[in-house]
């Protein structure tokens, strides 16, 4: 189930959480055992294991579990570029999975009953987790205080979900809404420019959102790598590489700032398959639709190229 993003949530109708900043996953307990995936059904067993032996203690034979795997830092603050660190050799951050929903246990499907029946079967399940499983907290307050205590702790944002809600896989009803405060979101990459001066590998990354079945080019990234997060890049892209432009929108008319992508510059690009999506954290979009002062956070193992739309941010950070 998805949630849809919003400028603002009013009201009392809503069951509050953080939005965390990691990657969405559904844990699954059969028999002794347990497996991870992502939202787009790539498995991530492997690459958390630690959340896996966690999934494998609990109390319970069959069950599975919606949450967010996330990495914390110093200030106990999950960060989305923590968790890139395992693909370019730095060291591990300690690893947790939030859980937030139950949609099955012990051969019952509780996708058609309320959300707080659901909650309160995963707080049982959960009783006696290891430290690496938590239960996401439902927060007692109106929006607006909770997203300004959020705002001041820098977190990402908050989730509301409408009381006496079911859980609907992947659609974006509405009944659960995000409001972030960060202007950030996922772009498709569709290409990269050459590196310049002391750069190596690549210069920047040419990112879009889809308008139906169009990719539109939104502007190109070239801040947010270090040495080795630019070589991992761009080895993983080698096998995406495309002699065509994936973008609908392009060429374009360089706009102030300098923001757009001509023939001549389109020239030097090297393509990309659509299929990679970036998490992009930007300032604000410019009236030509292209992206202000944007940096890449990483790469998003749990999100569908063909799902990425442009979102309404119009009030993050005010």
């Amino acid at each position: 189930m998805k949630a849809l993003a919003v400028s603002e949530i009013t009201g009392e109708n809503w069951l509050l959480e953080i939005k965390y900043d990691g990657y969405r996953a559904l844990g699954i307990c059969r028999e002794g055992g347990a497996e991870l995936w992502s939202r787009n059904e790539k498995p991530l067993t492997e690459s958390y294991p630690e959340v896996v032996a966690a999934l494998k203690k609990l109390r319970c034979k069959d069950a599975v579990i919606d949450g967010e795997i996330v990495a914390l830092d110093a200030e106990g603050r999950p960060t989305f570029q923590l968790l890139q660190g395992r693909d370019t050799g730095e060291e591990r951050p300690p690893i947790f999975y939030y859980a937030f929903d139950l949609l099955h246990l012990e051969g019952r499907s509780y996708l058609q009953e309320p959300i707080e029946t659901r909650k309160a079967a995963l707080e049982t399940v959960l009783k006696g987790a290891p430290e690496t499983i938590r239960l996401s907290p439902v927060f007692d307050e109106k929006p607006d205080v909770l997203l300004e205590a959020v705002r001041q702790k820098g977190l990402e944002g908050i989730i509301g979900k409408q009381r006496g809600s079911l859980y609907e896989p992947g659609r974006r009803s509405g009944v659960w809404a995000k409001k972030r405060i960060s202007v950030d979101q996922e772009f498709v990459i569709g290409g990269y420019t050459p590196p310049r001066g002391g750069r190596t590998h690549f210069g920047a990354l040419l990112v879009g959102f889809y308008e139906g079945d169009t990719l539109m080019y939104a502007g190109k990234v070239g801040t947010g790598f270090n040495s080795k997060l630019l070589a991992s890049l761009h080895q993983r892209f080698k096998k995406f590489q495309s002699p065509a432009c994936p973008f609908g929108n392009l060429p374009t008319k360089r706009p102030r700032f300098g923001l757009g992508m001509t023939t001549s510059a389109m020239r030097e690009v090297t393509w990309l398959r659509p299929e990679l999506v970036a998490q992009i954290r930007f300032s604000e979009w410019t009236r030509d639709a292209m992206l202000r002062q944007p940096v890449f956070l990483g790469l998003r193992e749990d999100k569908r190229a063909r799902e990425v739309v442009r979102e309404d941010t119009s009030s993050a950070g005010g």
